[in-house]
């Protein structure tokens, strides 16, 4: 596996720790920007949005630099919006550091997967992959429950510096670790030939599942701090402890989805989905009991976000590996966390707090029947991207 996989990786992690960080921060970002929970909620909905929405045209507008200037483009960008929400003094302005940050969060996710490809060898992409994306799933494990450890402890200004400084070591690591490539092949043509491939009704399908399933995920994991603690009956100090876990889950589901994802994508997904609407519904059913919710929990952690493997491969191989498609599908990702989030917001204030685990539930068995055309037409089974050129001899690891 070349350092850049790693490296890049860590990149993820400092734009996921800074995206979960609202999350973790809840009360004490209610507190001290005179917000109710629902509407800091919705800045996680605003991050989703910016990503979905402003992504792809960030992309658009780097696709003729080479890689590494176009990541280290984005990180300056994230690192002002970042130092924008550690010194916002009202929830106005901490909305406007969130799109921003959501703007270069997503373009960099996109840049990140297709470069990945491009350093890997074909019998080693889909665990390259699932590695770059472990950079999401260790922002579970560690990025949240830091900064809600250095935000309950030393306020939540100090949890968006702290992630400032993880910005710069990241940007540093990537100058230092990223071979600098020139463009792909994949990258001219022109916007029309880029936009070609979104003809495919397969392409389509593939990117309205990932919605469903990231969205199941985030109607719960968007409020597990309340829900923890005013319906678990867990204390403040107990939540981080118990989103390592959560997280140790993601890290250890998306392992197994890496190595399985090339060859069964489609099954990975159904059972996926299935056992995540199991977890979520069980949830919100027991909820009031700990041991029973922490299990059912840690179910959603290793069967929701951990998918991403499996989606990704399943949407390259209905379109291609270049930057636009991949980021268009973290738009479509980002859009079940604004699904989730936003939704489950207004579940709980007409329903309480078990309303978003129900709502996550009925998504997850959407998300399912997006699956049955496949499953019906072909076998789990299938063979490795078949559109993703060998990666450039120079970089090809030995």
């Amino acid at each position: 596996m070349p350092r850049a996989v790693y490296v890049l990786a860590l990149g993820i992690f400092a734009m996921v720790t800074s995206e979960f960080a609202v999350a973790g921060l809840m009360p004490q970002l209610a507190a001290g920007l005179d917000a109710t929970i629902p509407q800091i909620g919705y800045l996680i909905s605003a991050f989703a949005v910016a990503m979905a929405a402003g992504g792809p045209f960030m992309t658009v507008a780097l696709l003729r630099l080479r890689p590494r200037t176009a990541l280290m483009t984005l990180f300056a960008i994230f690192l002002v919006g970042n130092v924008l929400a550690a010194a916002a003094p009202t929830y106005g302005v901490m909305l406007v550091a969130r799109v921003v940050t959501g703007v270069a969060a997503q373009a960099f996710f996109g840049v990140a997967v297709s470069l990945t490809v491009r350093l890997t060898a074909p019998e080693v992409r889909g665990r390259a992959i699932a590695m770059v994306m472990n950079g999401l799933m260790v922002g579970t494990l560690l990025g949240l429950p830091l900064s809600t450890f250095v935000g309950e402890r030393l306020g939540w200004r100090a949890a968006f510096w702290a992630v400032s400084a993880l910005t710069v070591l990241a940007a540093l690591s990537t100058v230092r670790g990223v071979p600098r490539l020139e463009r792909s092949a994949d990258d001219g043509g022109g916007l029309r030939a880029h936009l070609g491939v979104f003809r495919r009704p397969g392409l389509w399908l593939a990117l309205s599942t990932s919605t469903l399933i990231i969205g199941a995920t985030f109607s719960a994991f968007s409020y597990l701090n309340p829900i923890l603690t005013r319906l678990t009956g867990f204390g403040a100090e107990t939540v981080p402890l118990l989103l390592v876990a959560y997280g140790a889950a993601t890290v250890a589901g998306n392992l197994v989805v890496g190595r399985l994802a090339d060859r069964h994508t489609i099954g990975v997904l159904a059972c996926g989905l299935a056992l995540n609407a199991v977890f979520l519904t069980g949830f919100a059913l027991l909820a009031h009991v700990r041991v029973p919710a922490v299990l059912l929990m840690l179910g959603v952690g290793l069967v929701g976000v951990t998918m991403n493997p499996a989606m990704v491969t399943r949407v390259q191989r209905a379109g291609n590996a270049g930057p636009l498609v991949n980021t268009v599908h973290s738009s479509f990702i980002t859009l079940g966390v604004i699904i989730g989030s936003s939704a489950g917001g207004l579940a709980i204030d007409a329903a309480g707090l078990r309303a978003p685990l129900w709502l996550g539930g009925g998504l997850a068995a959407l998300g399912l029947l997006t699956l049955v055309p496949e499953l019906v037409r072909r076998p789990a089974a299938g063979p490795a991207i078949s559109d993703v050129r060998d990666p450039d001899p120079a970089v090809r690891p030995s």
